[in-house]
């Protein structure tokens, strides 16, 4: 049985952690640099880390924190923000990241998907959905929405036809957050995730809502994730890594007891 991932989110705002509801009203939470050698030490699996107004902004992903967050973990490292072409691709790996999330940009320039993939590897390259509930139509059969610019932009594209497309376009994996349930810390979006996880072969993070491990315990068995993003659960200290993993573990989850 592979292992489920735990795996804290960073999302970065001119060069500090930040975090919001529902991708409104952030507040600084502290030094990214710091936070990820603190999960790395606390036993996480993988880090994400997200330039989140880097896309909306029109400006490169801050590649100096990346570089000096690589150099403090030795883990897994996602990196998304900004990144708009094959060689802001290259440049994030040669910055030390072993994966990059694209999101707004995949949906402006579906190829980029398959370039990275040809270039780096599918499993390099994490294709991030931000996605919003909204009634069904003909246009959103499935009753979620993909949304770009840090939740700005409604783009009038069927989550579940999306996932499907970027896993046939070479996607090696799929970082689902959940516009209505971000920051909310009361759950997974439950629904959204597991209808996600059975239509792709792909493996699919769970992110947005993670209030409390049994939140956890629910996404990566019921809704049958592969992987479920942490943040305010983890950055204000209500929670560590090591007691997720050890109340996962008591119910049955197969994680990682890497310390």
């Amino acid at each position: 049985m592979l292992s489920k991932r735990i795996i804290p989110c960073l999302d970065v705002r001119d060069g500090r952690t930040t975090k919001g509801i529902k991708f409104k009203n952030n507040v600084d939470i502290g030094d990214p640099v710091a936070m990820a050698r603190f999960y790395y030490e606390q036993g996480a699996d993988e880090l994400v880390f997200y330039d989140i107004t880097a896309s909306s902004d029109h400006r490169p992903i801050m590649i100096d924190v990346v570089r000096r967050t690589a150099e403090e973990i030795f883990i897994p490292f996602s990196v998304g923000g900004g990144i708009r072409t094959v060689e802001d691709m290259r440049e994030v790996l040669l910055a030390g990241a072993e994966k990059i999330s694209v999101n707004t940009a995949a949906v402006k320039n579906p190829g980029i998907i398959t370039e990275g993939a040809k270039a780096f590897g599918k499993q390099c390259v994490v294709l991030g959905m931000d996605v919003k509930q909204v009634e069904k139509s003909a246009k959103i059969p499935s009753g979620y929405e993909i949304v770009i610019h840090g939740g700005r932009t409604y783009m009038g594209i069927d989550a579940l036809w999306w996932a499907k497309e970027a896993e046939n376009l070479g996607a090696g994996e799929i970082c689902l957050n959940s516009i209505d349930a971000d920051g909310t810390q009361e759950g997974y979006e439950m629904t959204l995730t597991r209808m996600i996880s059975e239509a792709v072969n792909i493996p699919v993070i769970a992110s947005g809502g993670a209030g409390k491990p049994e939140h956890l315990a629910s996404v990566l068995k019921e809704a049958k994730a592969d992987a479920a993003l942490i943040a305010s659960m983890t950055h204000y200290g209500n929670y560590t890594i090591k007691g997720i993993k050890e109340y996962l573990k008591d119910h049955g989850v197969c994680v990682r007891m890497n310390w």
